[in-house]
């Protein structure tokens, strides 16, 4: 089982290797098989992608926009040609179950190049009449924009980053997870097959130093991160020293709110897919289920009976509906997490064990705000459950964290929905649903998950800047 690329990078249109650079190995999570050998880009190939980047942006952005949106639109249109093809990579790439790439992935990708190609031709300014004299604004681009994704949705991260940036006419150096690298290269020959420039949309492979040297490289107008809050940090103050443009989609413990007059089965439902869709491996889920405690025993015992019957196994096989984690060092992670709520007193109602990288979903209840599990972002298939009795403590509860990436409601009293969704500190919401990020809804946090948002129009603020032209019409008064 091989997916080895035609090289590790992909720079000003064309594969590019340079075997001086760090090895990466990338394993197929499903059965620890290394799949493809990629070396770390040097400081060279750094260079070569942001001079050619440099290069090829201005005549891109001077194309009209129409012109760009239709070098888009060919990409989606061979996205989905190739869907299986796609899925197939990006399983082995991450070990998530072909059912769920096949849905969620590289379709999330397409849909957002789709979306951006119909927006940028719509982007206009405003004129504003000034008594003779008037005003107007132009929407330009930043230059070249760097993207560093996570190993979670590589290839979605990779299209969400890109669409609204080369829409717009920027360019971007993309910089993958070096755990899951192979998406990203993909994404890059697509476009040059749908007709893109050379150097426009460039790949380069790399650990923390890679994503280092875009950060502070004064060509670089623009750092979108998506990752972990400590790497936020590391990426904002190294973009800081250049006032570089920054946008940081980073971790969270989001809190999923469930009254006692929500449907039980679409409650559940909802808080399996907060926890368990893609092992747990979304910085959004709602790992802190808050359920009132009318229903907090038969939440439980519904909640343990759909969770058993969840199919995990060989990422590949049709049946499968949860996969292994991405690597050895996140299941040993994940495993300490479940040790630590045994040794805090959490009630274990599913769950609980592990093997080979396979967590089994685990449910625990009677949390408590100051355990462990309630604190830190797990970033497995680990829930916690937490009784409540009122409206007001549910609130004070849910917002006593430091991220503030995503939250969730599940009640019949749509009063009382959009009233606690008003007060949850979060940047991204959901009434009776929980997860869905389609392209034309922004996404992005608040607090220490970052700022910034990706996807829907406003995603373009953060990719341009705006410039304001004053037209004198009349003779100059001045003083002097």
């Amino acid at each position: 089982m091989k997916a080895q690329p035609k090289a590790s990078h992909f720079v000003n249109g064309a594969y590019l290797e340079d075997t001086a650079g760090d090895v990466i190995e990338v394993t197929y999570p499903g059965t620890g098989e290394v799949i493809a050998m990629l070396h770390a880009a040097t400081d060279a190939v750094i260079d070569t992608a942001i001079s050619s980047a440099v290069a090829a942006q201005k005549s891109w952005a001077a194309m009209a926009p129409i012109e760009r949106a239709r070098i888009l639109t060919r990409a989606v249109a061979i996205i989905r040609e190739r869907a299986e093809e796609l899925a197939q990579l990006e399983t082995l790439d991450t070990g998530k179950p072909i059912q769920e790439t096949r849905a969620a992935d590289w379709p999330s990708g397409a849909d957002a190049l789709e979306y951006f190609a119909g927006l940028a031709p719509t982007l206009t300014g405003e004129t504003m009449p000034l008594g003779g004299d008037f005003a107007y604004t132009l929407r330009e681009p930043l230059g070249v924009c760097a993207g560093i994704g996570a190993w979670n949705y590589p290839s979605q991260i990779a299209c969400w980053k890109s669409a609204p940036a080369l829409s717009t006419g920027n360019a971007m150096v993309f910089k993958p997870s070096e755990v899951t690298p192979l998406g990203a290269l993909k994404l890059a020959e697509i476009f040059i097959e749908a007709g893109m420039p050379p150097g426009i949309f460039n790949v380069v492979q790399g650990y923390g130093p890679v994503g280092a040297a875009l950060s502070i490289d004064p060509r670089i107008a623009k750092v979108s991160l998506t990752g972990s809050v400590p790497t936020g940090s590391k990426v904002n103050a190294a973009a800081a020293p250049s006032m570089k443009h920054v946008t940081m989609e980073l971790g969270g413990k989001s809190p999923l709110i469930v009254f006692d007059d929500a449907s039980l089965e679409d409650a559940i439902g909802a808080a399996m897919l907060g926890n368990f869709y893609s092992s747990g491996q979304i910085c959004s889920n709602g790992t802190r289920v808050f359920v009132q405690r009318g229903i907090y025993e038969a939440f439980l015992t519904r909640l343990a009976e759909r969770t058993g019957a969840i199919i995990s196994g060989d990422p590949l096989a049709e049946e499968t509906q949860f996969g292994p984690l991405i690597s050895k060092a996140q299941f040993d992670k994940v495993m300490g997490y479940v040790q630590t709520a045994k040794d805090e007193g959490a009630r274990l109602i599913c769950g609980g064990s592990g093997k080979g990288l396979f967590v089994a979903p685990t449910v625990f209840a009677d949390v408590t705000d100051d355990m462990t599990i309630a604190r830190e972002e797990i970033f497995g298939p680990v829930m916690s459950v937490l009784p409540f009795d009122a409206e007001d403590e549910a609130l004070t509860r849910a917002n006593d964290t430091q991220f503030g990436l995503a939250a969730g409601v599940f009640t019949a009293d749509l009063t009382r929905a959009h009233r606690v969704v008003a007060a949850l500190q979060a940047g991204t919401t959901w009434i009776n649903a929980y997860n869905l990020t389609p392209v034309e809804m922004p996404f992005g946090a608040v607090k220490a998950s970052g700022f910034g948002r990706e996807n829907s129009r406003h995603a373009v603020e953060h990719y341009t800047q705006m410039k304001s032209v004053y037209v004198g019409m009349q003779p100059v008064d001045s003083p002097y």
